[in-house]
Formats: structure tokens, C-alpha cells, sequence
């Protein structure tokens, strides 16, 4: 990083007044990638937006790009490589923290292109979405760019080295945005009053296709990358229990990862193979949200959780573990969802079983999760991001 900087002299002519949202790859699938092509978006009503995506490994991506935000892919792996990206492609990282889980897929070839695009960067704003990169941002974003830093799982959620790093640097960001209160409680604190400035802003609601749930197929839902953190393992437990009290109620999972084998055979061993069906991933997520009449989260952690929002936007009820952090700020236990301890299969099942079983109840709360996601649309949160950005800008040309 300390050699990085020494390098970090701007390019002539370079690129002035943009908002740049740095993502890992804009053209793959993921929470992170729907809720910032989200942001640009709205964004690009009022500026100049660009999305860095540090790599490209599809032709075509897996979701639509916002309308009039630029997209830059800096180590584009569809093309033939030249001579010095084919010889520097094959050395790792060594500018991307290597307890970020994005390491792996780092190159001594990508950090390169990343210098190039920083240093053609003047003036703007530069937003990181994932730890690695806004480390990057931090130390590389040159003077006149304001840097500002989204936490888009929670405080405690990354490996211990990553975490101790990223506290380091806290106090180089104009601006850290988290999504919950909690997470907005402990960087306060961890700043100790450094002038960087933390500030709550929840993920918005995307545009989803697929109407309002009519709750009337026997379908609960669950989407999301098939790894340990998104506990689907504990959900096809609890969905074991109620497959036999609910007979031609099944469970789909929405998602692909590395964990897709070991669901498999958990399904199997539980003889869950006509009840439970790992879907694998969607484009069109809020279609099949619309067919479902529960919705189920069962992360072991969470940055925010705004899958409940967007199945809440269906008019679907939701089960949901009450794991750090995010469920228990958008669930109302009772009256818009039901909230279950953190990793109690048991009571998870319990859950289920109640709701599935209970058309009136579905209802009830179907209604009220609906009127609380309006709470979450783009207009409402953009606003907050608008007002954000813009005193950022003034205080950074203020100086």
C-alpha cells in the first residue's frame, strides 16, 4: 500500500465531479451488487455515476444495468489478455486485504488497473462497498476526492485481521455509512471523535417485478448465496419438522454457492427431497417472492437483511432468526413477522408450523409487512444519500 502511494501522482486531464461506486463485480449476482445498481440509480438523477467493477468474468450480467450510470470493468476476463496482463495475472493481490473473502479472485494485474483508475480520479466522490476496497479508497483516493466507506454486513461480522485493519483507518473516510443503529453506535465509538462522519442509511427497496403475493400457494421462501452465513442448513432442520404437520407445503431456497452440495445431501438424509428444492440463483427475485405465502431468514448474521424488506414488499409474512444485526430494526415480532432466537431450530420450526397453518394470521401480517416497506423505497432513502453527499461535497470545497 505504501508503494501504491508513491504512485498515486494524478493522471493529466483526469476524471472530475463523478460519483464512483466500487464493487467487485458488477456483472455477478448478489445482495451487495442489487442494493448499489440501486443507489446509482437514484443517484444519476441528480449526478454523474460510474460503477468500478475491479473485475468482469460474464459476457453479460446477471442483472440490468441502471439506466444512465457508466459501468467500468478494470480487469475484464471476457477479452484475450495482453502479454503484461497474462504475465501479472498470475501473482495474487498485493493490494487487496487477504482476509477479505474478494482476495482470492485479486490479481497483481487487477491491483494495477485499480492504481490506473484511482489516479485518473480529480475530484468527486468515491464510495467503497466491501472492506478490501474501501481500504483502498482510504489510502489511495487522491486529495480532492471525498472518500466514504459502506458497511454493508456489521461491526462484528469480518475476520479478525480485516477488522483490525479497517478500524486503523477509520478516520481517513469523510463518511462511514452503516445500515443499523447498532452498527452506527459502535463506529462512533471506535472513531473516538474523529472528524469522520458516521452515518445510518438503511438499503432501499429495488424494483422487483412480479406484484403483490395472493398467499395462496403453499410455498415458503428463502433466497440468498448457499453459504454458512445464511444458516439454510439450520432452515432445512426446522422445515423437517414441519413437512410432516404440513403436508403439500414445500420450501425454496433461491440462491447458488459453495455450500450447494452439502444442502443436497442434508435434503437427502433428512428425506426432504419432494418437499425442499434448492432453486438455484434468479434474475427475477421478486417474481418469486410474489409467489410465496411465508417468507424464511435464517442467517446466522446479517448486515441489514433487506431480503425481509423486499418479501415484506410482497405483502408475505416472514419468519425470521433475530441475529445480529439487522432483523429486530425491520420486524415487528407479532405484528409485521415473527422474530425467533438466533440458531433455535426448534422454535424456527415452531414458527413455521403456526404460520403455514394459520391463513388468517398470514394475512394479518402480510398486510402490515407491506405498509412497513414502504418505509424502505428508493425516494425515501435516496433523499437521505442526496443530503449525505451533497454536505460532503460542500465541506470538502470548503477546505
Amino acid at each position: 500500500m505504501r508503494v501504491a502511494e508513491l504512485l498515486m501522482r494524478p493522471a493529466r486531464g483526469g476524471d472530475e465531479g463523478r460519483i464512483h461506486i466500487v464493487l467487485e463485480h458488477a456483472w455477478g449476482v448478489g445482495g451487495t451488487i442489487r442494493t448499489s445498481f440501486n443507489l446509482a440509480s437514484h443517484l444519476a438523477r441528480r449526478w454523474d455515476v460510474e460503477i468500478v467493477s475491479a473485475r468482469r468474468s460474464r459476457e453479460t450480467p446477471f442483472m440490468s444495468f441502471p439506466p444512465g450510470v457508466t459501468v467500468t470493468a478494470l480487469d475484464d476476463r471476457t477479452k484475450r489478455p495482453g502479454i503484461l496482463a497474462r504475465v501479472l495475472g498470475v501473482f495474487p493481490s498485493v493490494l487487496i486485504h487477504p482476509y477479505d473473502y474478494v482476495y482470492p479472485r485479486a490479481t497483481l494485474w487487477s491491483d494495477i488497473a485499480l492504481i490506473r483508475k484511482l489516479r485518473s480520479i480529480r475530484s468527486g466522490v468515491l464510495i467503497g462497498t466491501r472492506p478490501a476496497y474501501s481500504l483502498v479508497v482510504a489510502r489511495l483516493a487522491p486529495a480532492g476526492v471525498v472518500k466514504v466507506a459502506v458497511e454493508n454486513m456489521n461491526f462484528h461480522s469480518h475476520r479478525r485481521r480485516l477488522s483490525r485493519d479497517v478500524r486503523r483507518e477509520l478516520d481517513r473516510f469523510d463518511a462511514i455509512v452503516v445500515l443499523t443503529g447498532d452498527d452506527a453506535r459502535d463506529y462512533r465509538d471506535e472513531l473516538n471523535g474523529a472528524a469522520t462522519r458516521v452515518e445510518q442509511i438503511p438499503n432501499a427497496l429495488p424494483e422487483l417485478g412480479g406484484g403483490t403475493s395472493r398467499l395462496e400457494e403453499k410455498a415458503v421462501v428463502a433466497a440468498g448465496r448457499l453459504t454458512g452465513q445464511k444458516g439454510f442448513d439450520l432452515l432445512i432442520r426446522a422445515f423437517a419438522r414441519v413437512a410432516p404437520e404440513r403436508p403439500g407445503w414445500e420450501l425454496r431456497i433461491y440462491g447458488d454457492g459453495s455450500q450447494r452440495a452439502e444442502l443436497e445431501r442434508l435434503i437427502g438424509e433428512l428425506g426432504l427431497e419432494g418437499s425442499v428444492r434448492l432453486m438455484g440463483a434468479t434474475g427475477d427475485i421478486g417474481t418469486e417472492l410474489a409467489r410465496a405465502s411465508v417468507f424464511a431468514l435464517s442467517s446466522r448474521f446479517e448486515g441489514f437483511g433487506m431480503v425481509l424488506v423486499e418479501a415484506m414488499s410482497k405483502g408475505v409474512p416472514v419468519v425470521s432468526f433475530d441475529c445480529p444485526r439487522g432483523p429486530s430494526e425491520i420486524v415487528d415480532d407479532g405484528v409485521d413477522g415473527v422474530l425467533v432466537p438466533n440458531g433455535d431450530v426448534d422454535a424456527f420450526a415452531s414458527a413455521l408450523v403456526d404460520l403455514t397453518g394459520d391463513e388468517e394470521r398470514r394475512r394479518s401480517l402480510g398486510a402490515a409487512a407491506l405498509e412497513k416497506s414502504r418505509r424502505y423505497e428508493i425516494d425515501a432513502i435516496g433523499e437521505r444519500w442526496d443530503a449525505l453527499l451533497t454536505d460532503l461535497e460542500e465541506r470538502r470545497a470548503a477546505r
